[in-house]
């Protein structure tokens, strides 16, 4: 799988992306981004459709090589991979590094959706392909389209933004009830607290919390997706048939 390397400049493309949420401008503007968009989403597609059942692992792009949780999203993409899924990530450093670090290290296909940035998050160097996406919301359709489970690792406002939108679409049965695991028992206390809070006062389901599966072990996360997204989902990772590639596409 070649990658994909002609993303467009990045503080061009947040000063797109600001002008378009302040508000209503002409018609013909709109129009324009809106063809920007379907621009993005169709060189997604064809960048992804054929890279296999993903599993996408989200965290912090600043965590250093040296951290216990770099080491456990390594093994995590490491397993996954064995398990015959292709790692998907959000293609940067940190957990994502790590995650894409260990599917190449055994042997499996490494995925990254990159985000374009003022200050620009640059690849990982363990990606067999990466694509380069303008707008967050393009780029968190693609993460999710592809999955059929999400591990989230520590991380900060990006990654909460990711499990609750992964969360939010499976609560609202917009997709399948994909696995959700979460590593770092510890590190994820104070949200579970917060949780707990919201469901005491009415503002969460107590179904909807059993939606996530805490860990601190890479052991029963591979298990918890082997039972619930592959058992569940008949879903046999390694030998799924591969869409067809249509010539007169270029594909």
């Amino acid at each position: 799988m070649a990658p994909t390397t002609s993303p467009p400049p990045g503080p061009a493309a947040g000063r797109a992306e600001r002008r378009f949420l302040a508000g209503p401008r002409s018609r013909r503007t709109e129009l324009r981004f809106l063809w920007t968009v379907l621009r993005e989403f169709v060189r997604g597609f064809r960048a992804l459709h054929f890279v296999g059942p993903c599993v996408s692992v989200f965290g912090s792009a600043r965590v250093a090589e040296n951290s216990p949780y770099y080491a456990l999203a390594r093994q995590l993409g490491a397993g996954l991979s064995r398990m015959g899924f292709t790692v998907l990530t959000g293609g940067g450093p940190g957990i994502m590094e790590a995650a894409n670090r260990g599917a190449r290290e055994a042997g499996g296909p490494s995925v990254g959706c990159n985000i374009i940035l003022p200050h620009e998050q640059q690849p990982n160097a363990y990606l067999d392909r990466w694509l380069a996406c303008r707008y967050f919301f393009v780029r968190k359709v693609l993460l999710v389209k592809y999955s059929y489970a999400f591990v989230i690792m520590p991380g900060g406002i990006g990654t909460l933004d990711e499990l609750f939108e992964a969360l939010t679409l499976i609560q609202t049965k917009k997709i399948l009830d994909f696995p959700v695991v979460v590593v770092g028992r510890a590190y994820w206390q104070p949200l579970t607290l917060l949780l707990a809070q919201m469901e005491q006062q009415g503002m969460v389901a107590p179904l909807d919390l059993r939606l996530l599966t805490y860990t601190d072990s890479v052991e029963e996360a591979l298990a918890h997706i082997e039972q619930h997204a592959v058992v569940k989902f008949k879903l046999v990772a390694r030998h799924r048939p591969r869409p067809r590639r249509w010539w007169w596409l270029g594909e």
